[in-house]
């Protein structure tokens, strides 16, 4: 409706307002647009979020589970909110309509009955709060396992492991700010226009302040080509700005060697040329392991390089050029270069132009991987990593007095040979569509129907509800846009968004039905059968989430004075 249409959208990323459920592409720090600092994609989200349609206990006891499977996906996700807790029935094949206890008592019944904590599987989709993950990852790994597979183990994993392994922490190391500041910005594998449409406002900013930008990908984007901005009502007259000043076609997978052969030209560059490209001041002092590099680069078959990259030799060369003449670089990258057997060395290729170039730690240069789900980066900062670090379980363990597993769980693929290999008897979604964001869809389809149990935290319907275990649950929670009052006080969660900013959201519409609740308070009944000691603690939780974010300051480095900031 044109009413609630307005009031959402006035409040979509900006301050006091909540975070859009679109995409993870920060907010500006200062001054956010008055009416429209959201994109095409961000709106679609949220209408879908705050539909009038609704996918009710009327709306399942008219459609069996059979019938929904030839829906299209677009009819899945239009049927509209889920507004009780649903019990799948296998004699009706249809949904029914189960109370909240029933179903934790179900839930409970099934983890308990299990033979080890590691014949359960508990994901995590990028739209949880640090708030709900934080307590998701503290109730599973109390129940005794790490089997925490997450949406990030599907395309930014290669970049948590390629930066951690070279700068020392998986995340970007540049903020918004950066781009104004950038000589140059190099998109990789990345379609913003489509994707990230607020992105290409950062980059208009970058040509304003006189920068570069050259995109790289097997496909040239028409956003990068002819930029309109919707916010100029003009602009829309007129052809629009051309951001890019050099597209390079790189055949699919062609990134590392159009990098190195771009590493090596640079190279000769210095040879011919010492101290013309490289920052020596800022490789000796912070860097290790360059003659390494280097004797490899040398080593390359330059000819061999570019006809590996598909592109031609005079476009790399233009592209050396540039970046020879440029200290301040930013890279920006996506799926198309971590979605890769090869994905960890794309990424460390780059970070080693960026090493070459002092391109590191300083304004208007780094690294920034560009995220998908909106709080993907939170979910891994609060613990859901099924290979979580030692320090992280150490202080987990002090904090709340138990000794959480050592042993590593089941990433995503593991997670579905596991299931398909009947070594998983529950599958538990704290939101996401499961089934059709894994890489094998017929497999992970027979891998979930040999569950026992299967549980999906949602707010619509999507395949993977229709594609399940011998029991299955579908439990339906407040989406970002509603207000979440527990105990008679409004609360707010937090996110934190592509480039490591941590920030409150707080939803200003009247939930849709009486009957859904938040993802923290579907963590906290669950906790509460599982745990029936510690009772208190889980209620105080669900109760007051400054509890929740007074443990993450305990917890997690980095979250000192996390309430009050």
């Amino acid at each position: 409706g044109i009413v609630d249409g307005v009031k959402l959208l006035n409040k979509m990323n900006q301050f006091k307002g909540f975070d859009c459920p679109g995409c993870a592409w920060p907010d500006p720090d200062d001054k956010r647009a008055l009416l429209s600092e959201y994109c095409e994609n961000g709106a679609k989200a949220i209408s879908e979020e705050y539909t009038k349609k609704k996918a009710d206990p009327d709306f399942f006891s008219k459609n069996s589970v059979t019938s929904m499977l030839d829906w299209s996906d677009y009819e899945l996700g239009k049927s509209g909110r889920i507004t009780s807790p649903m019990f799948y029935n296998s004699q009706s094949d249809k949904y029914e309509e189960i109370s909240w206890n029933g179903a934790f008592k179900l839930i409970s019944r099934e983890l308990n009955s299990l033979k080890d904590p590691n014949e359960a599987v508990f994901y995590t989709s990028g739209r949880t709060s640090n708030e709900a993950a934080f307590l998701y990852q503290l109730m599973i790994r109390k129940f005794g396992t790490n089997n925490l597979p997450d949406c990030s183990n599907m395309c930014h994993e290669s970049s948590g492991t390629a930066l951690s392994e070279t700068l020392g922490i998986g995340k970007g190391s540049v903020t918004l700010e950066d781009f104004n500041h950038a000589e140059l910005v190099i998109v990789v594998g990345q379609n913003p226009g489509t994707n990230h449409p607020r992105m290409l406002s950062a980059l208009r900013n970058t040509k304003d302040a006189g920068g570069s930008i050259i995109s790289i990908n097997p496909l040239p984007e028409s956003g990068l080509v002819s930029f309109k901005d919707p916010q100029k009502p003009l602009e829309c007259l007129g052809s629009g700005t051309s951001l890019t000043d050099l597209y390079l076609p790189v055949r699919i997978n062609g990134d590392l060697p159009l990098f190195k052969a771009i590493n090596f030209l640079l190279n000769k560059k210095e040879e011919i040329q010492p101290y013309s490209q490289y920052d020596w001041e800022f490789i000796n002092n912070k860097t290790s392991g360059f003659d390494s590099f280097i004797n490899d680069l040398k080593s390359q078959n330059f000819n061999d390089l570019v006809a590996e990259s598909g592109v031609d030799e005079s476009l790399i060369r233009k592209a050396a050029d540039i970046i020879a003449a440029k200290k301040k670089i930013i890279v920006c990258w996506a799926m198309g270069l971590t979605q890769q057997k090869n994905a960890v060395a794309n990424i460390q290729e780059i970070v080693n132009l960026l090493l070459l170039k002092g391109s590191i730690g300083k304004k208007g240069a780094g690294t920034c991987p560009v995220r998908g789900h909106s709080n993907v980066q939170g979910d891994r900062t609060m613990g859901i990593w099924e290979k979580p670090p030692l320090s992280f379980l150490n202080k987990l363990g002090d904090v709340f007095k138990f000794s959480p597993p050592l042993e590593h769980g089941y990433d995503v693929v593991d997670s579905i040979k596991a299931m398909h290999e009947n070594k998983v008897e529950v599958f538990f979604a704290m939101g996401g569509n499961f089934l059709s964001a894994t890489p094998d869809t017929e497999f992970t389809g027979q891998a979930l129907r040999k569950c026992s149990l299967t549980v999906h935290v949602s707010t619509k319907l999507n395949r993977s509800h229709l594609v399940h275990g011998k029991e299955a649950l579908i439990l339906p929670v407040l989406g970002r846009s509603e207000i979440d009052i527990q105990q008679g006080v409004s609360q707010f969660v937090s996110v934190e968004n592509s480039m490591g900013i941590v920030h409150s959201s707080t939803g200003n519409m009247k939930p849709v039905s009486e009957n859904i609740i938040s993802e923290p308070a579907v963590v906290c009944q669950l906790a509460c059968m599982l745990f029936e000691d510690e009772k208190e603690m889980w209620i105080g939780f669900m109760n007051n989430y400054n509890l929740i974010r007074d443990k993450i300051e305990d917890v997690v480095p980095g979250f000192e004075s996390f309430n009050l900031r």
